[in-house]
């Protein structure tokens, strides 16, 4: 076997084989030192807010995952505060998009299409669904107002609702 080089002798460039060994963990660990930089959170460098403030004004949970979906297009976006005195109702109507809505005070008894009825407490949130098949009431039968906040995803120039005739609901007008 032939080698081309002795042992302890010097390559080319001046350096051992322990010298090149040496330099190139050097650059490995100034590499990984890179890198490590790379994951470090951006908040340390993030620069801090002034003179912003922001309050919530309701919040509600709901009961499964929200599913939103916006209209085709450009959308409005609405954002409404409803108060349903006690006795109270929204008469039948329908919406062209989507609605998210969150009960700040009160119960709200709706009743949907089917006759099904939903009741949602305060602090409790739901999307009424879109299109004349999801016609709805909603009643206030407690003794305090309802305070709805609603955020309203319509098609662009679409009114907040749109009247409809009631369904045959037993008990319901």
């Amino acid at each position: 076997m032939r080698f081309g080089g002795v042992v302890g002798a010097k390559n080319g460039n001046g350096g051992t084989g322990a010298g090149r060994r040496s330099t190139l963990r050097k650059i490995l660990l100034v590499g990984v030192c890179v890198a490590a930089l790379g994951l470090v959170p951006a908040a340390a460098v993030a620069t801090p807010g002034s003179g912003v403030s922001g309050t919530v004004v309701a919040k509600g949970t709901s009961e499964g995952k929200l599913k939103v979906k916006t209209p085709r297009g450009r959308t409005d976006v609405t954002f409404r505060e409803i108060t349903v005195e006690p006795g109270g109702s929204t008469g039948w109507h329908t919406h062209k998009g989507q609605l998210i809505a969150v009960v700040k005070s009160g119960t709200l008894t709706r009743t949907l299409d089917d006759c099904s009825v939903e009741v949602t407490p305060a602090g409790t949130s739901f999307i009424e669904p879109s299109g004349a098949d999801h016609r709805h009431i909603g009643r206030n039968l407690g003794t305090e107002p309802v305070v709805l906040w609603v955020t309203y995803l319509l098609p662009e120039g679409s009114a907040l609702s749109d009247d409809a005739a009631a369904a045959h609901c037993p008990g319901v007008r």
